[in-house]
């Protein structure tokens, strides 16, 4: 079977051109391609274009299952492109020259045919040179950072000490020859030699170059390893040095402002004084353009060159979401000073003269704010420019836990406080460190200042990286994440779904706009619960404040996306994706793998647990983009049943502690979320590297599993580290309403097609049928009523999982009369309006609808999106 399908750019229309390549996730239904060699790109007209595909996963019988593929840069994007699996003839036409990558004891140098930039193995910097066309436009670029110890809050005095990232490793990751990965990593090292500090915030920095390429990607992440209790963060950026040679009425700088505004001026500007150059003179410079010698100048001009103040400094520093300020001085020592202000700056800056420049861009500058963009010594022969991802103006990064524990130091209080705030406190386990953050930046290399108008461009491709995408029916079509299908809107009652799924997405895309769910680490998440009383949502209390994916809103919004293919859907879930797979969960320290259940600080929690970290949330980015950094990711987790020997998931509330012998590698571990976490771990290892560790356990514990008398009822099991198997001999019934509402449902729908295993299929029927089944029914089949039921809303799609599996009609009518009945507010029209509510009652005028719970929001959007793929047939008119 050959594959001929169209992918189209997710935002309608292709970008004016494609400066730096593009790459996306393909995938491939079971056993159509047998490898990455046969795939192929053509444009519109038909024509094979230059591509690069590698594998991302392989489906059990070795056929290619997701690949990634990259176009080069081009001046005309075509409008849209067609994948085949049949290798095609040859590109036609001039094609840009590949990317090369060489490789030395000391250096990696790589070139995009435009571009070239020399990577040092060890040392200060992230490169030595970034050129083009063989003029350095930069130099030396390196992290900074700066570290205060104390708040200065009338408790006495702090001081600030600089540090400078410092690279212990190189990798060429990928070596065209379309694409190319250059990955570093190291940790930030105090500038002082004779500094007490250690070294401190790991990172990592990928840099992407693409054929043809006038610009590079570059990806930091970062961990934080601090001391909560006297480590501030005061400022993390990246700094570049940038040589000038021309006058200084020829040097340039560009900032670019709201709306696709820019500052757009000269170091000493020629415009507005009080005896005029001429007109030519003065439009090369608004342009950017040489301006002519000085002899064709106005003579009261030219010999007065010397009283025209030259602007060394810029800064535009976004401390909020809503507010920027533009400044500049004339040298250090002096005032600076106000050019503008605004609201949302895009997050660029570039600096240039004739012999060309930088550029920098930052992705979701305003959303991560507080950001800060500098432009210093633009008057001498090297400028600096630095993108700080955290201003050096705004308040130092203060992670501290935000209460004193109010006594709860045993368990029994813990388990107290959460009767009341819902917050499960314990002593020690709202720290922070070991949370992540990822941020992504294009750095753009220029043979002259360019016009502002291609600026804005960049700026723009920066901010939202054109995507490329397949269509929701061909996603169906390749049998990938399980049950699910396009939109359907051929019957009204079809229709009137559809209509509530979007009403809620917008919902909630609104609310993180009304309510301001952005900043530094907040950004991409969204609040748990809302007070009716005081029309806010709970920020403030307990486990009630960031949801960190509780009850899988990630897993809502990459369904709700593909169905769809909503460019506007893709980046929220993006932004949830990039949010809860870094700072909800930890990258290193005791809890390595593990993520932070809900909390008004989102590692405050005590329930340090596999059910958030999960790569069931994580792996749609990865396929769809093929995203090296979600890639780490979901490798830290590979052994993460590790984590069961260091912390008991249950360990307030086990009645059976004798049981549970971490010294014997005889670990409880719950059939629902724990299992479910550990089975998508093992399926996405599996599928990505093959790994005989990962498939072995993935295919015992479910063998196991079927061979449990209760099946999944059983609710947990003896599970042994060393061989990776369960103890199939325990039988009780304990059931939770919380087993399948964080990613089991989903995995277990693929696992059942993906691999035959009779036992297991049986089991996840047998749960399915009966935990929304009559108590009669529940007693008859396994001797008793279960207890647990609950989210009857949400459970809805087990009965409709067993209607479709089994072919029966009754419990197809059972699955939808659950829906509605157990929605509660959510089936009432009502619910799916909003009211608006003005101040003095809020800060500021805002939405608010009946149904305002994340929890209600996902599941039902899950319920939705599950029960019409499943027995859509059967949805009552």
């Amino acid at each position: 079977m050959t594959v001929n399908t169209t992918v189209r750019w997710i935002d309608g229309e292709a970008p004016s051109e494609l400066s730096g390549g593009t790459t996306w996730g393909m995938p491939f239904a079971r056993g159509t391609v047998a490898g990455t060699d046969a795939v192929a790109v053509c444009d519109s007209a038909g024509q094979r274009v230059a591509s690069q595909a590698w594998p991302l996963a392989t489906w059990p019988d070795g056929s290619l299952k997701w690949a990634g593929i990259a176009l080069p840069a081009t001046d005309v994007p075509s409008s849209e492109y067609q994948v085949t699996s049949d290798g095609g003839a040859a590109p036609a036409g001039d094609t840009p020259p590949g990317v090369t990558a060489t490789e030395d004891a000391h250096s990696v140098t790589v070139s995009t045919g435009t571009l070239e930039m020399v990577i040092s193995r060890s040392g200060s910097t992230l490169f030595s040179t970034f050129s083009r066309e063989g003029t350095i436009v930069a130099r030396d670029g390196h992290l900074v950072s700066l570290l205060q110890d104390g708040m200065a809050d009338g408790a006495g005095t702090v001081s600030r000490e600089a540090f400078t990232g410092e690279v212990a490793a190189v990798v060429l990751e990928q070596n065209g020859p379309v694409r190319a990965v250059v990955r570093l990593e190291g940790t930030h090292r105090p500038d002082s030699p004779t500094s007490s500090k250690r070294n401190w915030l790991p990172f990592v920095v990928r840099f992407y170059f693409y054929a043809g390429a006038r610009s590079v990607r570059m990806v930091h992440s970062f961990i934080w390893d601090g001391d909560a209790g006297k480590d501030f963060l005061a400022g993390l950026g990246v700094r570049f040095t940038v040589p000038l040679e021309s006058g200084l009425h020829d040097r340039h700088i560009r900032i670019a402002g709201a709306d696709g505004g820019f500052l757009a001026e000269a170091v000493r500007g020629l415009t507005g004084l009080r005896r005029d150059p001429g007109a030519e003179v003065r439009g090369a410079q608004l342009a950017g353009e040489p301006t002519p010698p000085l002899e064709a100048w106005n003579e009261e001009v030219s010999r007065r060159l010397h009283l025209i103040p030259s602007w060394n400094d810029y800064s535009l520093s976004q401390l909020s979401a809503d507010g920027f300020e533009l400044r500049k001085r004339t040298a250090a020592g002096h005032a600076w000073v106000g050019i503008s202000g605004g609201t949302r700056a895009a997050g660029f800056c570039s600096v240039s003269d004739t012999r060309g420049g930088l550029g920098v861009g930052i992705k979701d500058f305003w959303q991560s704010h507080p950001g800060q963009l500098d432009i210093r010594d633009a008057a001498t022969d090297e400028a600096s420019l630095t993108a700080w991802l955290y201003s050096p103006e705004a308040q130092p990064m203060d992670l501290r836990f935000y209460h004193d524990g109010l006594g709860q130091d045993t368990f029994e209080e813990q388990l107290e406080g959460l009767e009341i705030t819902y917050e499960d406190y314990e002593p020690g386990f709202g720290n922070p460190t070991g949370i992540a953050r990822t941020h992504e930046l294009t750095l753009f290399a220029y043979g002259s200042t360019p016009a502002t108008e291609s600026l804005a461009a960049d700026a723009q491709a920066a901010s939202v990286p054109a995507m490329l995408q397949a269509s929701p029916e061909y996603l169906h079509s390749a049998g990938v994440f399980g049950d699910w299908a396009p939109v359907d809107r051929s019957t009204p009652a079809r229709a009137e779904l559809e209509d509530r799924l979007d009403f809620l997405f917008d919902f909630y895309a609104g609310q993180v706009e009304q309510r301001r769910w952005y900043g530094f680490w907040n950004y991409g998440d969204v609040m748990h619960t809302y007070d009716f009383d005081r029309h806010v949502w709970r920020y403030d209390v307990g486990g009630y404040a960031w949801d960190n994916s509780e009850l899988s809103p990630d897993l809502w919004l990459w369904y709700s996306y593909l169905r769809s293919g909503r460019a506007d859907v893709f980046r929220f879930a993006e932004a949830m994706t990039r949010h809860t797979g870094e700072v909800d969960v930890y990258h290193l320290g005791p809890w390595k793998g593990l993520g932070s259940r809900h909390n008004v600080q989102h590692w405050g929690c005590s329930a340090k647990q596999l059910r958030i970290s999960t790569p069931a949330y994580r792996r749609f980015y990865y396929y769809l983009t093929a995203d090296e950094r979600t890639g780490d990711l979901l490798t830290e987790l590979v052994d993460s049943d590790q984590n069961f020997l260091g912390l008991d998931p249950v360990r307030k509330v086990r009645s059976d502690a004798a049981t549970y012998r971490p010294d014997r590698n005889a670990l409880g571990v719950g059939l629902g979320t724990d299992w479910g976490s550990l089975a998508a771990t093992w399926l996405t290892d599996w599928e990505r590297t093959g790994n005989p560790r990962s498939r072995d356990r993935l295919l015992g514990t479910m063998a196991d599993i079927g061979a449990l008398k209760y099946g999944f009822l059983t609710g947990e099991a003896l599970y042994d580290l060393d061989k990776g198997r369960f103890d199939a001999g325990r039988e009780r019934i304990q059931v939770s309403h919380l087993s399948a509402v964080f990613g089991l449902v989903e995995i277990c729908s693929e696992l059942v097609d993906l691999v035959p295993d009779k036992g297991f299929e049986a089991a996840w029927l047998q749960y399915c049928r009966l935990f929304l089944a009559t108590e009669e029914e529940q007693t008859d089949a396994v001797g008793q009523p279960l207890p647990g039921i609950y989210l009857t809303q949400a459970h809805s799609r087990l009965s409709a999982y067993a209607a479709a599996r089994l072919d029966d009609p009754g419990l197809a009518a059972r699955a939808w009369e659950s829906f509605a009945e157990g929605g509660e507010h959510l089936n009432h029209e009502s619910a799916f309006t909003l009211r608006t509510i003005e101040p003095p009652h809020v800060l500021l005028p805002v939405d608010e609808a009946p149904t305002v719970s994340t929890n209600d929001a996902s599941q039902f959007g899950l319920a939705v999106i599950q029960n019409l793929a499943l027995i859509g047939d059967h949805l009552p008119r």
